[in-house]
């Protein structure tokens, strides 16, 4: 949380490894927190988690099973209120539970050093929570036959795991991929915000989110193949190989 994303990726202080050469620029917290939306909250949330996190480390509770817990509870809660159609309800469960994921960033900065494997799990169970949310939409749109707005739902469930995989996969190659229309968390915000208004009966909100994120995050891969290419295409061609 306190390297890179409020909401996942690799906030428990583990850096990405690259190979050396490839032209490999480090990740920098400053290029992120330009455009993250929840950079405001931040500090007021550290603050209020922080006793919590103190308990929970004194009683043997790591980040990890913390991380692990949140996601159980994201992906119960997708899968349980919005395919009975309970938006409202069901957005309010999963931001509790949302609370998880800054809360194992604050225990981790307690104990020490973030490792490898914390940063590697908490972005592999972002998606697994992502992918339930939008899953559990997109059952309920299609259950209430609004079937071309289901697939919307299922194109965001699927762009959104692209943009992380294109990201992961220029930075596993050792190429810089700090660009990007919307990251994680603004997803994550404008996906719950306009479930959780359709649920109090706000009209059109569901589909103007829905819509704004399939195109966000079209945009946003785009984005991210035209920068690693040009990235790729200035380096000497035996250091791809």
């Amino acid at each position: 949380m306190f390297t890179k994303y409020p909401c996942g990726g690799y906030h428990k202080g583990a850096r990405p490894i690259g190979p050396p050469g490839f032209g490999y620029a480090p990740r920098s917290p400053v290029a992120y927190d330009r455009n993250a939306m929840l950079k405001l909250l931040r500090p007021a949330v550290t603050r209020v988690l922080t006793p919590l996190g103190r308990a929970l480390v004194r009683r043997g509770v790591g980040p990890d099973a913390v991380t692990a817990a949140g996601t159980l509870g994201t992906v119960a809660a997708a899968l349980f209120f919005y395919p009975r159609g309970q938006l409202f309800a069901g957005t309010m469960v999963i931001t509790f539970f949302v609370f998880a994921d800054l809360l194992d960033g604050v225990m981790a900065r307690m104990t020490g050093p973030g490792s490898t494997w914390g940063a590697f799990l908490d972005s592999t169970l972002d998606r697994v929570g992502d992918a339930a949310i939008f899953s559990g939409l997109a059952v309920w749109l299609a259950l209430s036959g609004q079937r071309p707005l289901a697939g919307v739902a299922l194109f965001c469930l699927v762009a959104g795991t692209l943009v992380s995989y294109v990201k992961a996969r220029a930075e596993g190659l050792g190429l810089n991929c700090e660009v990007g229309l919307a990251e994680r968390p603004e997803r994550l915000v404008v996906g719950l915000v306009s479930a959780g208004l359709s649920g109090l009966g706000v009209p059109y909100v569901l589909a103007a989110g829905l819509w704004l994120l399939a195109a966000a995050s079209a945009v946003t891969v785009g984005q991210r193949l035209v920068h690693v290419r040009r990235q790729a295409v200035s380096l000497p061609p035996q250091t791809l190989r």
